[in-house]
């Protein structure tokens, strides 16, 4: 592999940044695509579609034998909240294969012994989220109730383009936090992106339930972002 392709492919890693690895079959340079190059025809659909579904292998495109070398960041939902949902939701996350991180600052609720083995932060989200910040291979799922705890997540999950925000809570408690966040500057537009309320809607009542209907939300998000947003240039 090209040195410069190996430390541009390094760079997209430690950036949390998606990339995919072409290499031509017959014996032509390797290319290195970013998610959000520019790209056209056939090449274009088919990096989108394998950024969507994480997959190597060998691609007939527009003529040309490739392989693509899919390199996604590992995908992380966090939660914000230590309830009852929370721990079904962090449990069946993991099976799905996503890095699960729980916030709360309520000592009460995040305790190692209601969340064994999940990386738990007992502290305040806007605290937390200096030292890991959030970006957009992460989904942001808000479940307190309370706005001092969750709006600040939500918008620094809009803010860095989370692809997924969800946020528990009837339509009226939704509407507030719409109100509250249209006086931080948010556009409508921009708030259509918040899921409320949170998960498929598929009559779920029961906590095991909420969490099967926002993992499914979650993961049907990740498959059908969109990845056309410039974030780089093809190498």
């Amino acid at each position: 592999m090209d040195r410069q392709i190996l430390a541009r492919l390094n760079e997209m890693r430690r950036r949390r940044q998606a990339a995919i690895l072409v290499t031509d079959l017959s014996g032509g340079a390797d290319r290195l695509i970013v998610e959000g190059d520019v790209l056209e025809g056939a090449l274009a659909d088919a990096a989108s579609a394998a950024f969507r579904s994480g997959k190597s292998g060998a691609l007939d495109v527009g003529g040309q034998s490739l392989f693509f070398n899919v390199h996604l960041p590992p995908p992380r939902i966090v939660i914000i909240g230590a309830v009852h949902i929370s721990q079904i939701l962090a449990r069946m996350a993991a099976l799905a294969g996503f890095d699960v991180t729980i916030i709360d600052p309520r000592t009460a609720f995040a305790t190692p012994e209601r969340f064994e083995g999940i990386d738990l932060i007992a502290d305040w989200p806007v605290d937390a989220l200096k030292e890991r910040p959030l970006d957009s291979y992460m989904a942001l799922v808000a479940v307190t109730h309370d706005p001092k705890i969750d709006d600040e997540p939500i918008i620094q999950a809009l803010k860095t383009g989370c692809f997924y925000v969800g946020a528990l809570g009837s339509r009226k408690t939704h509407a507030g936090r719409l109100d509250r966040l249209k006086r931080e500057g948010f556009t409508d537009a921009e708030l259509t992106r918040i899921h409320a309320p949170i998960g498929l809607a598929i009559g779920a009542a029961s906590p095991a339930e909420i969490a099967v209907a926002i993992l499914a939300e979650i993961i049907g998000s990740l498959r059908g972002r969109d990845v056309s947003s410039p974030k780089g240039t093809a190498l």
